[in-house]
């Protein structure tokens, strides 16, 4: 298994960041919460993620969130991040005419839906739940990522929300 993969799961913003501008403070953040202070090499990081015990997730969680924390200190706009990342992906899908994003999220989709059917209109054997509970939300949160990827994020609408509820108040 892909180790970002976990991180995406476990910690977004760490795995965006992993990506892009912040790819040094993210790989910081990881190693400090998995291996403790000091340098680490990639490798080191790898190894770490990919061995992560359930209490070195919730560091790597606890990790995401003083990531996300010190964002909003430096006031960085993690949605830019991800809306520049959608509209790259979408600049290429359309350059190069690739049908293979919506191959996957169809089947994403199809997967989604189908696992929900069988776990409300099938009787399951008690040991196959977990790992369909499991499999039910890592595709729940891809089809979030293929809405937001083909019809926009709802942080606008967030924002909005937010404007709108402080100007109720008389904040600003």
């Amino acid at each position: 298994m892909d180790w970002k993969k976990i991180v995406q799961t476990v910690a977004p913003g760490l795995a965006t960041a992993l990506g892009g501008p912040m790819a040094g403070i993210a790989a910081r953040g990881i190693a400090d919460a998995l291996l403790g202070p000091g340098e680490a090499g990639q490798t080191a990081i790898e190894q770490a993620v990919l061995l992560a015990s359930p209490e070195d997730l919730r560091k790597l969680k606890q990790a995401e969130h003083v990531f996300q924390s010190q964002m909003k200190e430096l006031q960085v706009d993690l949605e830019r991040l991800h809306a520049t990342d959608r509209a790259s992906a979408r600049d290429r899908q359309v350059k190069t005419g690739d049908i293979v994003p919506g191959f996957i999220a169809a089947a994403a989709l199809f997967g989604f839906f189908g696992i929900l059917a069988a776990m409300v209109f099938t009787e399951l054997p008690s040991h196959s739940q977990a790992p369909l509970n499991v499999m039910l939300g890592a595709l729940g949160s891809l089809v979030v990522g293929i809405g937001n990827y083909y019809f926009g994020s709802s942080a606008g609408s967030s924002a909005k929300n937010e404007l709108i509820a402080n100007l109720m108040t008389g904040r600003s």
